[in-house]
């Protein structure tokens, strides 16, 4: 697909992000010096039990990335593929941390290219320095009384240590 110099490029970057951590934020900040703008997909998520609910996850990838004013967070629910292409987006970005995250990512990112020909997929490999955290992970550390700050920013730091402090 060929564009004209005046063409905004839009990326989504999806994600269950419960919580959103230091490692999606790079992906982000990332991709938000590459494309015109990102919007951070914040996944209904029916298949699992999250820790936060779907507002409480997109009002914190919001809160975290106060510094990139061409991000944005909204929710979705569905295929991916059909949120993309109601916000005239083009690209799909996807973080990659191993061999693990490849082979699931080059997975979905063929059957998105069967159903939306039309959309690519971006994938950036994560930064060295927060290559070991998951979403999983910092829940699991944060509801064992473990420290979680130096794998999530400020907000979703605050937002945690609240949330387990309730459910203790």
């Amino acid at each position: 697909m060929s564009r004209s110099a005046n063409t905004l490029v839009t990326a989504v970057y999806s994600g269950t992000f419960d919580p959103l951590t230091l490692g999606h934020e790079d992906a982000i900040r990332r991709a938000a010096k590459m494309f015109d703008q990102v919007i951070i997909a914040v996944a209904v998520a029916h298949h699992k039990k999250t820790l936060f609910s779907l507002d409480e996850r997109v009002a914190l990838a919001q809160a975290a990335l106060p510094d990139c004013p061409n991000v944005k967070a909204l929710p979705f629910d569905g295929l991916i593929v059909e949120f993309v292409r109601a916000q005239n987006a083009q690209v799909i970005v996807r973080g990659l941390r191993s061999v693990t995250d490849y082979d699931y990512e080059t997975q979905m990112s063929g059957m998105n290219r069967h159903l939306a020909p039309e959309l690519d997929t971006v994938f950036l490999h994560t930064s060295a320095g927060v290559q070991h955290i998951s979403s999983t992970l910092v829940r699991e550390i944060a509801k064992l009384g473990g420290d979680v700050s130096g794998l999530v920013s400020a907000p979703v730091l605050n937002a945690l240590q609240s949330k387990v402090a309730t459910k203790h």
